[in-house]
């Protein structure tokens, strides 16, 4: 007898979301200031990942959840951990170089490449409302980094940008994976085939810690696990179409943060081109909203 469908709450999923965005934030916050206090970016990775084994691994087992631990494509799993694993570098490169709002304004172009990979690996056809996004989007981003004139570093710009690239690759790839794998069982490899890894790396990157470091190692293991549990309960609940606008919020955490801890406020750029970036997103996740309603067939002639 197949399993039942879980009940949709939209509201419940909506603040699901929420609460995913900020641990996520939060998890970003602590990166920068693992990178501000002096760890190297391997090793921020490396505690990143290593983390999530102990945590969501004695999860299920307390919940006897063991059968998410078996595979039918570990192949894909290592390819999602090489993208995933490039995809972490850029996006905590773009940390260490760049503000808090920045380096999140940046990371909504992810629904802009996915549009764009959607048209060029997926051959799905894209209308002209889409495409008026992507450029609106690029838009956005090019008045933000005001290439040649502004005061964004162009090295945390390209980076944030191919991160966001790297986040839209790996949404491709999950959407095929999920037809045999459990989330959590994605979840769990990614982190299980990262790992030897970026162990590889600690002879030469460790340095001892302070007890500071040794808590903000701590807080940005435990948000970034959080956050990837929290979004996929919000799929549980809710649609995708429906609960991306909370991603949105993001934004307001980075900006809180980027004042209280580092006390960074966006220059005017930033507030001229976010909204063009944010817009860009809304428009992408309606259109696909609405291409995912089927179309009611026309009256049968009487």
């Amino acid at each position: 007898m197949p399993a039942e469908l879980p009940v949709q709450r939209p509201l419940f999923a909506l603040l699901i979301r929420l609460a995913a965005i900020l641990a996520l934030a939060t998890m970003a916050m602590f990166v920068k200031l693992a990178s501000e206090s002096g760890i190297h970016i391997a090793e921020i990775l490396f505690w990143r990942q290593f983390i999530t084994i102990p945590l969501l691994g004695g999860w299920l087992l307390l919940t006897r959840q063991t059968a998410l631990f078996r595979t039918q494509r570990p192949g894909m799993h290592a390819k999602r951990a090489l993208y995933g694993m490039t995809g972490m570098v850029l996006l905590f490169t773009a940390l260490t170089l760049l503000p808090l709002a920045e380096s999140t304004v940046f990371n909504f172009t992810s629904a802009i490449w996915a549009v764009i990979l959607s048209a060029l690996i997926l051959h799905e056809k894209v209308g002209r409302y889409r495409w008026i996004a992507v450029i609106l989007g690029f838009v956005g981003v090019l008045i933000i980094a005001q290439p040649g004139g502004g005061n964004i570093n162009l090295a945390g710009a390209a980076a944030a940008l191919g991160g966001a690239f790297m986040v839209a690759l790996i949404s491709i790839q999950i959407r095929d994976m999920n037809r045999t794998e459990h989330q959590l069982t994605i979840v769990f490899y990614f982190a299980a085939f990262s790992v030897p890894v970026l162990m590889l790396f600690l002879p030469f990157v460790m340095t001892p810690h302070s007890l500071d470091q040794v808590m903000i190692i701590a807080g940005l293991g435990i948000a970034g696990l959080a956050g990837q549990v929290l979004l996929t309960m919000s799929l549980r609940f809710g649609a995708v179409s429906s609960v991306i606008v909370m991603d949105y919020s993001s934004l307001i955490w980075a900006t809180l943060y980027g004042f209280w801890i580092f006390g960074s406020i966006p220059p005017v750029a930033t507030w001229f081109g976010a909204p063009l970036i944010v817009v860009a997103g809304l428009i992408i996740a309606y259109r696909e909203h609405k291409l995912s309603i089927p179309r009611q067939p026309p009256p049968a002639a009487t």
